[in-house]
Parts: C-alpha cells; structure tokens; sequence
C-alpha cells in the first residue's frame, strides 16, 4: 500500500445519506433550482510534506473540548460532538440547518505510526493533524568472518 493511498478516508454513506434534506426539494422554484445548502461536515484536505502529511479538518461550530482523536489499529479517528441549547421559544421550526450531534472521520495512516508521533493543534474551528512519515531504516549490516580450515 503506497502512503498516498493509506490517507484517504473511509466512506461514511450513512452520514452522508442523513444530510440529505427533504426541504431542498420543496423550497426549489423553476427560476431558482434547489441548491444543497447542507454542508458536508469536516471537510478535509490532505497536503504530503518532505516530512510527513498535514491534515486540515474544517469543523464550523464544534469547540475544542467537544473534538477528539483516537489512534488504534494504524487508524486515526477524528470525532466532533456538538450540542445546541435549546431555549422554549414559541413558534415552530420550518427549517433548522445548524447541526448538533456527532460525526466522525477515519484515516488510515499506518501500522508504525504511534499517539506520541502525531501532532495536533485546534484552532478558530479547524482542526490541523501533522502525522509523519515512517520509513524503514536499513539494518546496518555487519560483516561476518567465515573461518576456512
């Protein structure tokens, strides 16, 4: 497995299929087709450094307290948990776009990488993980006499 390809995510279809909104289609007009305004939650980019890969994780309204990141098995999990107030108001909603909940994103980044090799840093709602590269070190070999008789 090359390491470009050991980054890219696991397919969550399921969230995916949840953010559909069924509003979408109701609101659209003729002069102005339904656009998806649902935002696809913790947007990813993946830059390959000289040393390593940098993950910028976008999550809009989530707080650092609320983000986590679990290595196990040479996969990292980044999860984000936000919850909304509620206040009684009265009125009922027609639409209501702001998340709350969880969501989560997996990489595999390989089975040599250790918690203490990545690096993570929140900040303003984007999330930045440094993760290095870990390549093999040759063993240094060692010249063997052979005794002849």
């Amino acid at each position: 497995m090359t390491m470009m390809s050991m980054l890219v995510p696991r397919s969550n279809r399921f969230f995916n299929d949840l953010m559909t909104d069924p509003f979408d289609n109701f609101f659209g007009t003729m002069a102005a087709p339904s656009v998806k305004t649902t935002p696809n939650l913790m947007r990813t980019d993946i830059r390959e450094t000289e040393n390593g890969f940098e993950l910028t994780i976008d999550l809009p309204g989530f707080d650092k307290e609320g983000v986590q990141a679990e290595l196990k098995d040479g996969y990292l999990t980044v999860t984000a948990e936000t919850k909304q107030e509620t206040e009684d108001k009265k009125g009922t909603y027609v639409r209501q776009e702001r998340f709350s909940g969880k969501c989560s994103r997996t990489f595999y980044v390989g089975d040599d990488i250790e918690e203490g090799d990545i690096k993570a840093k929140f900040d303003n709602g984007t999330l930045q993980i440094d993760v290095p590269k870990k390549i093999a070190k040759p063993e240094p070999e060692t010249s063997r006499s052979i005794s002849i008789d």
